[in-house]
């Protein structure tokens, strides 16, 4: 969330973390379909973009996926439907959202080779934010839209959330006429979408509720940083998004097992 501060953790809290998140891994509960964190659950801990965040902030050694991702198979300028049929069975996560981090990691890699941004990243972080577009019941229509609004809490200055009020352009995808929310399945907050607002589906529309899109925003988002094949720069991206380094934990164990999935024949 952007403006809250980090909390430290003591040693026997990160290591007694650090086995939770292994045992975790280990037992596969991190796949899509078992994801059932609520909205005040991804507010505890984040769960939306922040201002970019100098290398100096994030006290956690840096870190990176030591799983490799199936590379996303191009057919013309798409994702190869095979290739997302069977990454979806592979990991629980719905064609749809798989298709559209797969899209988003292609594009990117086109117009930002130096990036080096893997899906699973994306997965996991969609994962963690929204459950992939199914938070609170809803899920994601044909055309990568939700279909019901997903929104964090209110940003009114209270539980270590910055006071953010609403806008004329903020209003319609909220529907909050004194303060603003995170929205949509990458729980964007609308100051930061305005900035990184991108059409990831060439419709014309840029929407942060529409999973084609807010996937496209959140790699540009994350590429800001650097090259993430790198452990500095992997983690300083994720760490930007959210300035928490349990976070980058969380999103280190998701994208891992993503990636782990993916791999199995």
């Amino acid at each position: 969330m952007a403006d809250r501060p980090r909390q430290g953790f003591g040693t026997l809290e990160l290591v007694l973390v650090g086995v939770a998140l292994c045992v975790m891994v280990a037992l596969g509960i991190f796949a899509a379909s078992a994801i059932t964190q609520s909205s005040s659950q991804r507010a505890s801990s984040g769960g939306t973009p922040a201002p970019a965040a100098s290398p100096a902030a994030l006290a956690l050694e840096p870190v990176k996926p030591d799983a490799v991702a199936p590379a996303p198979v191009a057919a013309g300028d798409q994702v190869a439907q095979q290739w997302v049929r069977d990454l979806s069975t592979r990991t629980g996560i719905s064609e749809i959202a798989m298709r559209a981090y797969a899209s988003a990691v292609l594009r990117i890699g086109q117009e930002q080779p130096a990036c080096r941004l893997g899906w699973s990243t994306l997965a996991a972080i969609g994962g963690i934010e929204s459950g992939h577009g199914t938070e609170g019941g809803a899920y994601l229509l044909p055309d990568g839209r939700t279909s019901q609004p997903i929104l964090g809490p209110a940003l009114d200055g209270t539980n270590g959330f910055a006071a953010i009020r609403s806008t004329a352009e903020s209003v319609p995808w909220h529907g909050d006429l004194e303060w603003d929310h995170a929205v949509g399945p990458m729980q964007f907050i609308p100051s930061t979408w305005e900035r990184w607002e991108s059409d990831g589906n060439n419709d014309g529309v840029e929407d942060p509720s529409n999973i084609f899109d807010a996937a496209y925003a959140a790699g540009r988002y994350l590429c800001a940083t650097g090259d993430l094949s790198t452990g500095t720069g992997w983690s300083q991206a994720v760490f930007s998004y959210n300035h928490s380094e349990d976070y980058v934990r969380s999103v280190l164990a998701f994208a891992n097992d993503y990636a782990t999935r993916g791999q199995r024949e």
